[in-house]
């Protein structure tokens, strides 16, 4: 498994002009919150917890991150469990029939992947994920470290990338 930095540095490879980032900031959290959407099909209850193949990802999804790095990690799993919340939510108190339901969810992927692609034309660079699959797991994590870098933290972190990665434009 790479470390942190590397699949950071690897990621951040493919954004480095500003405007892509941006999009990023919206195009993925929407993504991230569409899957848990479209996942989000009860399987089992016991007690109050629902199963769902959403809850399944988001917990797998957060031991990868809580194993890459344990701070940034929680912080993620924390963002999961947000979104996780916000498609059960969705879920609970959807009015119309249950084929609408995933219609919505589809809507709302395809219109994160339009922003995303808007971003990369912006770039001059194809997504990360087309050269390696893991970008679909770095790129959340990505996002919310630039982020982290606007708000003045992790610059450490923030000058390794630059410094491997190339500067921002």
């Amino acid at each position: 498994m790479q470390t942190l930095q590397q699949q950071l540095v690897s990621y951040a490879k493919y954004h480095r002009d500003r405007r892509n980032i941006a999009t990023h900031f919206f195009g993925i959290p929407l993504i991230v919150f569409a899957v848990a959407w479209l996942l989000y099909i009860p399987i089992i209850q016991i007690n109050t917890t629902i199963f769902t193949p959403a809850l399944v990802t988001a917990v797998i999804l957060s031991i990868y991150y809580l194993r890459l790095d344990f701070r940034l990690g929680a912080l993620m799993s924390l963002l999961l469990a947000l979104v996780y919340t916000g498609a059960k939510a969705v879920y609970l108190n959807w009015p119309l029939d249950h084929t609408w339901y995933y219609l919505g969810g589809v809507a709302v992927f395809f219109v994160g992947w339009v922003v995303q692609f808007v971003g990369h034309y912006y770039e001059g660079k194809k997504p990360a994920f087309v050269d390696d699959i893991m970008g679909l797991v770095t790129g959340p994590l990505f996002v919310v470290v630039e982020v982290l870098f606007l708000l003045g933290l992790c610059k450490s972190l923030e000058q390794t990338i630059i410094a491997q990665a190339g500067p921002y434009r």
